[in-house]
């Protein structure tokens, strides 16, 4: 049996780990403080927001990697 097709197939699920690092990847993008969400300026949300976006990413991995 070939078993190189399926760990090929599987390394393309560690790309999803690029998404969280790109979006965090330039601070000047993010460093100010509006628009604020619930009295919160946006430097602190946005990062906040990729911490639940990468939790997210790492279920979906770790869901898809499991039997793989």
């Amino acid at each position: 049996m070939n078993n190189t097709s399926k760990p090929r197939a599987s390394r393309w699920w560690y790309l999803l780990a690029l998404i969280p690092l790109i979006g965090t990847l330039f601070p000047s993008f993010y460093a100010s403080t509006t628009p604020m969400l619930w009295g919160i300026p946006f430097f602190y949300w946005y990062q906040m927001m990729w911490v639940i976006i990468s939790a997210v990413i790492t279920w979906i991995m770790y869901s898809a990697l499991k039997n793989g």
